[in-house]
């Protein structure tokens, strides 16, 4: 997949946010398309399915959270790369972001190379996917299904966020194997994006509801494991 190909929305209520980060997006070749508001991204991301949305948190009409949770609820949007791009810092607000399925965070100001460089480690992982798009893989009773980016446990399709699925899958490639902090943050979100120690604790933990608490071990002051049918 070339640049060329790949569809950012990018989302902000301030024009030159648009247009500066517009412009840097533009120099590398990706397409894209704007929305000044939660409302407006939610009906463009409808419309032209984009593989990046680029999304600000406080906006008028519908704030960032409520747009990320709308998106994520669409057919044929679960899957979307999301991450917020916004001035606000607090914790909260990044669990708060993390928790309705954003796959990263990413604070205003930020100089433009390093945005750049940002979203080509984001979109790195669209490209190995695509190139990897129909593997399937039994675990136990469960089925990763890259192609439609599901799992499949008793028959039953789950369909997860981007982040969540990548998490899953790299645990239960190696089933009991200890996955330290640093490899999963590493090998999931990738070492040119800069994430917090709670993100993996929150993707663990809608795993543990999705999944089944019993599947996920924490090894304490080292990381998580997956386990095969432990009771």
């Amino acid at each position: 997949m070339n640049n060329s190909d790949i569809k950012i929305l990018l989302v902000d209520d301030e024009p030159d946010i648009l247009e500066i980060v517009g412009y840097n997006l533009k120099n590398e070749g990706y397409k894209i398309y704007t929305a000044k508001n939660g409302v407006e991204a939610v009906e463009i991301a409808k419309e032209i399915i984009p593989h990046l949305i680029i999304l600000d948190i406080m906006m008028p009409e519908m704030d960032g959270i409520e747009a990320c949770e709308k998106i994520r609820a669409s057919k044929g949007l679960e899957n979307i790369l999301i991450t917020f791009f916004t001035a606000r810092n607090e914790d909260y607000s990044k669990v708060a972001g993390y928790d309705i399925g954003a796959d990263d965070y990413i604070t205003k100001p930020i100089k433009p190379k390093v945005l750049v460089s940002k979203i080509r480690a984001l979109l790195r992982r669209v490209k190995e996917n695509n190139s990897t798009s129909d593997e399937k893989v039994s675990v136990g009773e469960i089925i990763i299904d890259r192609e439609e980016y599901v799992i499949i446990k008793k028959g039953e399709k789950l369909s997860l966020p981007r982040k969540e699925f990548e998490l899953f899958s790299l645990l239960a490639s190696k089933p009991g194997k200890v996955f330290k902090r640093d490899d999963i943050l590493e090998k999931v979100w990738g070492n040119e994006v800069v994430v917090g120690g709670r993100t993996i604790d929150v993707h663990i933990r809608k795993l543990r509801e999705k999944i089944g608490d019993k599947n996920f071990k924490t090894v304490k002051g080292v990381g998580y494991k997956f386990v095969i049918n432990e009771d």
